[in-house]
């Protein structure tokens, strides 16, 4: 007798790829939270609803040291999606599962069209999904950008054309270029880039970041406060000028 194997009720299995943020810890691991804990107490939000994967490649702890470092997170609200780098004795039940073949560059693995995510605004607000096109290698937003929303492009440059509110966020592969009043975040060379830099006209920002390095504007010199601004990044540190 032939058995058939599928009906309309089989379950269908696809691929997809995200856009996540990626924790590489280093030892003390408690001064590292102390640091965390830091960040996300003057950027408030930062963490929420945003999938993390935590990458302990090279990091030598063991498996107690692991589970007490996911519990942290759990303390924190930090959400672990996977875990790169872990040796299988690491890992076990309950924890979360092991992420290869992460790449910080576009691919197959980073999505082609800018990502343009609104978080907490109506439904009838939701832009249209965006029709197939060829990659681009800038990306220019022609109006602000409000709090709530996230703007997350790793091909290359962003360009705000406005201001960017208190609780939003610019996230670019390349360079970041603000044509109004910076009061959210902006993270430059987010996929590893140390040549990217930060512009804008007038300075109010809550957190900076170019090649993973970041800064909360309140470590900045005071005189950089209210004026028009680039930032880049040298030796580890990012640095900061006036422009006139």
């Amino acid at each position: 007798m032939t058995k058939v194997l599928t009906d309309a009720r089989s379950i269908r299995i696809k691929g997809r790829s995200f856009l996540a943020v990626v924790l590489s810890p280093d030892l003390p691991l408690d001064d590292w939270l102390a640091r965390l804990d830091d960040l996300a107490s003057r950027s408030a939000g930062f963490f929420l609803g945003r999938p993390v994967v935590l990458d302990v490649t090279d990091l030598e702890i063991c498996k107690t040291d692991l589970k007490e470092l996911l519990a942290a997170f759990v303390e924190r609200n930090v959400a672990i999606m996977g875990i790169e780098g872990a040796r299988p004795s690491l890992l076990g039940p309950g924890m979360p599962p092991a992420l290869k073949g992460g790449k910080p560059v576009s691919g197959d693995a980073v999505a082609k069209e800018p990502i343009i995510e609104i978080r907490n605004m109506p439904a009838e607000t939701q832009p249209a999904e965006p029709e197939p096109r060829q990659v681009l290698q800038s990306l220019v937003i022609r109006e602000p950008i409000r709090s709530g929303q996230s703007v997350i492009f790793p091909e290359g440059d962003v360009t705000v054309i406005g201001s960017v509110a208190s609780g939003a966020e610019v996230i670019a592969g390349g360079s970041v270029h603000i044509y109004g009043t910076l009061r959210g975040r902006a993270m430059a060379g987010s996929i590893g880039n140390i040549n990217a830099r930060i512009f804008c006209r007038k300075m109010e920002a809550e957190l900076l970041a170019i090649d993973g390095v970041y800064k909360m504007a309140e470590d900045m010199a005071p005189g950089l406060r209210g004026k028009s601004v680039q930032l880049w990044l040298e030796n580890d540190t990012i640095m900061a000028e006036t422009l006139i």
